[in-house]
């Protein structure tokens, strides 16, 4: 059986010099989500340095962003090229959000990558113990 999902899209939202910046932080994240996760925590943990705190309004606005410019990013399945996308966004302007990685805590198995802020995961529809975290950045 399957599920019909629509997603809102509408890039004209968001005015040209963010959109861009947008786009090229969704294009960085898509390629950083081709890579190991060894590799990404030390890209990550390179890129972190010097950056304050993101707060919840910033990162929600920079996940919003993302999402509003890339249909990949928006989906259920782009989980990490979002997340990734989000925090090189809030990057790029001067904040970083915490990176996680992680799993459902109940059976079945399903890996997540999502993004936190202040202690709470940003935009995520689930309860706060839904998962488990591997690492974060």
């Amino acid at each position: 059986m399957s599920v019909i999902e629509t997603v809102a899209y509408d890039p004209r939202a968001i005015p040209f010099p963010t959109r861009a910046l947008t786009r090229l932080a969704v294009g960085a994240g898509r390629l950083l989500a081709t890579q190991s996760p060894r590799r990404i925590r030390t890209v990550l943990g390179w890129l972190r340095r010097g950056a304050r705190p993101a707060t919840v309004d910033e990162a929600k606005a920079a996940r919003g962003a993302v999402v509003t410019v890339s249909l990949a990013c928006a989906g259920r399945e782009g989980c990490l090229p979002r997340s990734l996308a989000t925090v090189l966004l809030c990057r790029a302007r001067g904040h970083w959000a915490t990176w996680c990685v992680g799993a459902r805590r109940m059976p079945p198995f399903g890996a997540h990558a999502w993004v936190e802020a202040e202690g709470a995961a940003v935009g995520e529809n689930y309860p706060p113990d839904y998962f488990r975290t591997f690492f974060s950045v």
